[in-house]
C-alpha cells in the first residue's frame, strides 16, 4: 500500500497518542500534535478511513485498525532506529536527531532498516528511552512510568524516557544529567509545579519547571533513607 509521508505522519501520531490512553483519539488532539487545523485533520481522517487504516465513531474520535497500527509501527521503528544510529555512529547530539529522523523515516528500505538494526545490535530503546518496535512489528508494552512531577519529596526514581521533540528541553536535561537510566532524588516539589531533583550523574540539583518535568517519565520509586 502506497501512502504519502503525511498519511504516515498521521498514523504515527495517532499511535503515539493511543499509547497513553484507552480512549479514542480526538480530532483536536491530533491537530495539536501536528500543529494543523481541525478541518485539515478531518479531511485526512476521511482518506485514512477510506483506506481502512482508522476506525472512526462520530463525536468519539478514532483508533487505528490493525493495518493502520502496522504501518504506524513500521514508521516508528524507522524513526527510532535512525535516532539511535545518528547518535551512536554519526555523533549527533540527542537533541538534534528527532528532526533528522522525521525527514528520513519515510524513505528507507527494509534492507537498510535491517542493516541499521544489525549495526546497532538490535536495540530495544532509542537514545531518549522510547521503545523501538521489533522487526515483527508487534506493539511494545505500554510504558508504566509517570512524569517526574507525580512523585513526592524524598523519593528516588529512575528516568525511563524523555520526550524527544523539544531540542532546548533535551539540551537542558543533558546538561544537568537527566537522561534514561540515571536516578533522580526528588529534593523539593513546589506548590506551583517546580520540581527540584538531584541526578546521580550530576553534582548540582536541577530545577525542573512543570513545562520541562512533563517531558520526563520515571519509574521504580523508593523512599530515600533519611
Amino acid at each position: 500500500m502506497m501512502l504519502s509521508d503525511v498519511m504516515e505522519d498521521y498514523l504515527k501520531v495517532i499511535y503515539q497518542l493511543q499509547r497513553s490512553t484507552d480512549d479514542r483519539i480526538k480530532t483536536s488532539e491530533i491537530a495539536a500534535e501536528l500543529d494543523v487545523t481541525s478541518p485539515t485533520v478531518t479531511s485526512m481522517l476521511d482518506k485514512l478511513e477510506d483506506r481502512g487504516l482508522v476506525d472512526r465513531e462520530k463525536y468519539r474520535g478514532v483508533t487505528l485498525t490493525d493495518e493502520g497500527e502496522t504501518v504506524a509501527l513500521e514508521v516508528v521503528r524507522h524513526h527510532r532506529l535512525l535516532e539511535a544510529y545518528l547518535t551512536e555512529h554519526l555523533d549527533y547530539d540527542w537533541s538534534e536527531v528527532h528532526d533528522e529522523a522525521d525527514r528520513l523515516e519515510h524513505h528507507i528500505s527494509e534492507n537498510f532498516e535491517a542493516r541499521v538494526a544489525d549495526a546497532l545490535g538490535e536495540p530495544e530503546v532509542d537514545p531518549h528511552g522510547s521503545p523501538i518496535p521489533g522487526a515483527d512489528l508487534e506493539p511494545p508494552e505500554r510504558p508504566e512510568g509517570k512524569t517526574v512531577s507525580e512523585f513526592a519529596e524524598g523519593e528516588t526514581v529512575v528516568v525511563e524516557e524523555v520526550a524527544d521533540r523539544d531540542p532546548e528541553v533535551l539540551s537542558y536535561l543533558a546538561d544537568h544529567g537527566v537522561e534514561p537510566g540515571v536516578e533522580l532524588e526528588i529534593v523539593e516539589v513546589a506548590p506551583f509545579g517546580m520540581v527540584t531533583a538531584r541526578s546521580s550523574a550530576h553534582d548540582e540539583p536541577v530545577s525542573l519547571p512543570e513545562t520541562v518535568a512533563r517531558h520526563v517519565r520515571v519509574s521504580s520509586p523508593t523512599k530515600v533513607e533519611q
